[in-house]
């Protein structure tokens, strides 16, 4: 059900999503859905939740530039499937909603702790100095949101690459768009 979810949030948007719709693709009755979800924001808010925490992954290699330019690359990929759209939906819903600016702050402060983990391993091998982990994100995701949504297009390793620069050999960093 929730995946179900997530992906008529993606076609449709939060306005579209219908009960009836979200049991037809789960493959269950719709009083299903309304006994677990009463209401809508919450099978919403469930849904993305659950989907977010398989997205944008930050491995520690050893190689700050490389961990980096995949992590790009799956916010990228991750923003251009039915998830991703989700999301960006829930984002845009989020201004005029409560519930869903926490489910939208949850699913970024998790993207942050785990940017936050990598990047103190990365200050303590001395791959990079001392940065504000929200700032970096910042700087990482935020061209990669403008590039999907306005391009409508996937994001390419070689795109990729040029937003995460760093050079491990003299412990210097820079991040371009």
């Amino acid at each position: 059900m929730l995946d179900a979810t997530v992906e008529l949030v993606g076609r449709h948007g939060i306005a579209g999503l219908r009960y009836e719709d979200v049991a037809e693709i789960a493959g269950v009755h719709k009083t299903s859905i309304h006994r677990n979800w009463p209401e809508r924001d919450r099978l919403v808010a469930d849904a993305l939740t659950a989907a977010a925490d398989d997205t944008a992954q930050l491995a520690d290699t050893g190689d700050l530039r490389a961990d980096l330019v995949e992590y790009v690359l799956d916010v990228g990929v991750g923003l251009g499937t039915p998830r991703g759209r989700a999301l960006v939906q829930v984002v845009e819903a989020a201004r005029g909603s409560a519930e869903m600016q926490a489910v939208v702050d949850g699913v970024f402060e998790r993207r942050i702790d785990v940017l936050r983990q990598r990047i103190s391993a990365a200050v303590a091998r001395v791959e990079l100095p001392p940065v504000d982990p929200y700032f970096l994100a910042e700087l990482l995701v935020g061209p990669v949101q403008q590039f999907v949504a306005r391009r409508r297009a996937t994001l390419t390793r070689a795109y990729a690459g040029i937003l995460a620069v760093a050079d491990s050999r003299d412990g210097s960093a820079a991040f371009e768009t």
